[in-house]
């Protein structure tokens, strides 16, 4: 109970959260660069009330890297990175599951069913615990895609990979291939299995991340989204389990997201 105790007193300070019930994600500074121009980013946090630069502490992010048409992985946690290859990269961030977040049992509640969190919801319910605040510890994974040259529409293989991620949202074409898809079908994985039943929000990055459309997954965690016409976009997914054994936590969360842009 002690440090139950002690990471709620962090919390309300501020000092052990950034924004647990948000989008985070990778925003370049440009989705389409010049082969050998620096890629340049910020990492986001937000909703469609506010947005701001992440206060993530740089020791929590345990993966940061570009890996480019070829599959070659380039840290980006160093100096800085300059894309020399024309063709798709994917930009990747993960970090470890020290983030905390305690709620109240209604703004909980009201969490799991705006973002799908059915399964959790459920596990509530039958537990008899709707009534009881909500403490999570969570994780966080980013992708973003960009282009570098001329869109290619063979360099697609990176884009449609796995990367690993606890939860990951994995494009299964090349948004930026040449005639544009006018589908944009997505697979969600958990832990590298295939996700049913996650709810998937695809939001505009131009319009204060506003919701155009949101998805569930498949049986076989697959969803499809119309192409939007042009812009920066955000796909965000949130997956959380219930923790029986553990003394700092009741739910283990991963929030995950993937931008890219559509050239109008």
């Amino acid at each position: 109970m002690k440090t139950r105790a002690a990471l709620v007193f962090l919390i309300m300070l501020g000092f052990a959260r950034d924004g647990a019930a948000h989008a985070f994600w990778v925003q370049p500074d440009d989705f389409w660069l010049n082969p050998r121009a620096a890629l340049s980013w910020t990492l986001q946090v937000g909703d469609a009330l506010s947005r701001q630069p992440s206060p993530i502490p740089p020791d929590r992010i345990t993966r940061f890297e570009a890996i480019g048409p070829s599959g070659a992985a380039q840290d980006l946690r160093g100096s800085v990175t300059r894309l020399a290859q024309p063709g798709a990269y994917l930009v990747v961030l993960e970090t470890d599951n020290r983030g905390y977040s305690h709620q109240s049992a209604m703004r909980f509640n009201d969490y799991l069913e705006a973002e799908g969190l059915t399964p959790a919801l459920d596990y509530r319910s039958r537990t008899h615990r709707m009534h009881v605040d909500g403490f999570e510890r969570y994780s966080r994974g980013a992708k973003s895609i960009v282009a570098v040259g001329p869109r290619d529409h063979q360099a697609s293989a990176t884009i449609t990979r796995p990367l690993g991620l606890r939860l990951e949202i994995v494009p299964q074409i090349n948004p930026y291939a040449m005639p544009r898809p006018t589908q944009f079908p997505v697979r969600v994985l958990y832990g590298g299995k295939p996700l049913s039943g996650a709810l998937i929000k695809l939001m505009s990055l131009d319009h204060e991340l506003s919701v155009t459309d949101q998805q569930r997954t498949n049986a076989v965690g697959v969803a499809s989204f119309a192409m939007p016409p042009g812009g920066s976009w955000l796909m965000n997914v949130i997956w959380t389990m219930p923790l029986t054994n553990a003394s700092d936590a009741d739910y283990e969360t991963t929030f995950s997201s993937l931008t890219f842009g559509v050239p109008r």
